[in-house]
């Protein structure tokens, strides 16, 4: 749990660290067009020189834009050098057996395991077998990660890796109607070869 809890919160942080280099950014540009006082620039006959201006505000632009652009470009390459690292930990085996099938729905009561609204378990029947912490991210094809879901919820829970908080009221809930202390955690990621 904690190493999903610590994958989980450092996803958040680089949405929120590219969220707040994208907001930097656009502010930095956007204050570097402002003309400064005093810069204006005038032809032979006391005109305005167009160009001199313009390319002045590029040229501030362009420098406003160095330092968030280079965050930007680190953000990038972190996030490409995660997703390498999912596509290294798949498991190989994608579907769940008919026996993890059985087993897992035995195991939810043949009733969906998800959170509907106000957090409480959803009360349609179970029709999909679910990867809590989605295989496309590494999550491993075991009757751990093995969650029992109606199809509204597999849309809505997609390749979204849940939060901490969720796989703690899922297994919460879980110890309502299992008997196995064994059968209680959810999610199971697959090690780095």
């Amino acid at each position: 749990m904690l190493e999903l809890k610590r994958i989980y919160w450092t996803r958040v942080a680089l949405r929120l660290a590219y969220f707040g280099a994208t907001v930097w950014l656009a502010a930095a540009v956007v204050l570097a067009f402002q003309p400064k006082a005093g810069t204006v620039a005038l032809g032979e006959r006391g005109t305005l020189v167009v160009g001199g201006i313009m390319r002045d505000m590029f040229d501030r632009a362009l420098a406003a834009a160095t330092a968030p652009g280079l965050a930007i470009l680190a953000l990038v390459i972190t996030v490409l050098i995660i997703r390498s690292r999912d596509v290294r930990r798949r498991d190989p085996v994608r579907r769940f057996t008919r026996q993890q099938r059985r087993e897992g729905m035995a195991r939810a009561g043949g009733q969906c395991e998800m959170e509907a609204g106000f957090r409480r378990r959803c009360s349609r029947l179970a029709e999909h077998g679910d990867h809590f912490y989605p295989w496309s991210k590494g999550g491993s094809t075991s009757l751990q990660n093995f969650v029992a879901a109606c199809s509204r919820c597999n849309r809505a829970k997609g390749a979204q890796i849940p939060s901490p908080a969720q796989q703690k009221r899922l297994e919460a809930r879980r110890r309502t109607y299992v008997v196995l202390e064994a059968a209680v955690p959810v999610g199971e990621r697959q090690p780095l070869p």
